[in-house]
């Protein structure tokens, strides 16, 4: 397949698979219950950065949010000495607690915008950052108008190359088109989660669609079953309302479900179940751009072989296209 597509509007090529940060930020929490992914080994995520790297994946996708400030932290060091290799995207927009580990609101203010801008570059090691993204969501019209006047300045002050903002809202989304340095949205998709609408307007306007939770929390690894318990310290277990697929610890039988009905069509051309699920994602759009977490060197070397497999055959999306509506109406 094609090594490279245009990462939206910042007109530089990537690798279609990125390195998506959030586990290797380690324990930190939102509304009092853990929003990192267990335990983690600095060393051991250093190792698979670089050879993620190594093995031509480019975009490295994180947040400040993630291990307040330590995802960062750890991206800074895989990266010394590679900084030409790399385009570097990070999220602004929630306060935080670094000693305690704690989220603790949302500000996207001009004023918090150029205080977190420079505490990320500081982390990172880096002079500019490539693609900086506002991070919550849903912000008011004004937040977000005064947002990206802020960020065209640090653009203009060669603080970051581009921005974007991590939405699933694609009518917000459109509001930022007149900023001549929005390049991106970050918008959930997995063969479970569609988003047409905002891959519509990436197709319309040239922005990059970076793609978080391409493995739907990691149930298109095909790793978890029925017997599945994940614990309080992992953010599959911990409760939070907002994650769908699993419940107390466990993935859904109804989940489980559809993804053994789609589990041979996943795996065609020798695929392992999440290098089809990245290659739905490829095939889905030419815009798109999974950013699969990782905390392990075999995980990567797993997601970043769907850069060898390509895109779903137009025929194998089809048929999963027809698997899913029949088990929508069945449902």
């Amino acid at each position: 397949m094609t090594r490279t597509r245009i990462l939206g509007r910042t007109g530089r090529p990537a690798a279609p698979i990125g390195l998506g940060g959030w586990a290797i930020g380690g324990h930190f929490t939102l509304h009092g219950r853990n929003d990192g992914w267990g335990e983690v080994d600095d060393a051991q995520s250093i190792r698979a950065l670089q050879i993620g790297l190594d093995l031509g994946a480019n975009l490295i996708d994180t947040a400040d949010a993630y291990g307040t400030g330590h995802s960062e932290r750890v991206i800074g060091s895989a990266i010394k000495g590679r900084r030409d290799e790399v385009i570097i995207a990070t999220k602004f927009g929630f306060t935080y607690d670094e000693d305690s580990r704690a989220l603790l609101g949302i500000d996207v203010s001009p004023a918090h915008i150029d205080w977190a801008n420079a505490r990320s570059l500081e982390r990172l090691g880096v002079e500019a950052i490539d693609l900086y993204q506002i991070h919550p969501g849903e912000v008011s019209e004004a937040e977000a108008e005064a947002a990206g006047e802020a960020l065209e300045k640090l653009a203009e002050a060669g603080r970051i190359k581009a921005w974007g903002w991590s939405t699933d809202n694609a009518a917000a989304a459109r509001r930022m088109l007149k900023f001549p340095h929005f390049a991106a949205v970050q918008q959930e998709l997995n063969v479970f989660h569609d988003g047409a609408e905002m891959l519509a307007l990436c197709a319309e306007a040239g922005l990059a669609s970076l793609n978080r939770s391409p493995l739907a929390m990691g149930l298109l690894s095909g790793k978890f079953g029925p017997s599945t318990r994940l614990g309080g310290d992992d953010v599959r277990g911990a409760g939070h309302d907002w994650v769908k697929h699993f419940r107390d610890g466990a993935p859904t039988p109804e989940v489980l479900a559809r993804l053994e009905a789609l589990r041979d069509l996943l795996t065609s051309g020798g695929r392992t179940p999440a290098q089809g699920a990245l290659g739905w994602i490829l095939a889905r759009s030419p815009h798109t751009f999974p950013i699969p977490g990782f905390k392990t060197e075999a995980q990567v070397r797993d997601n970043l072989g769907a850069l060898e497999k390509g895109p779903l055959p137009a025929a194998v999306m089809a048929e999963i296209d027809a698997v899913l509506k029949k088990e929508l109406q069945d449902a």
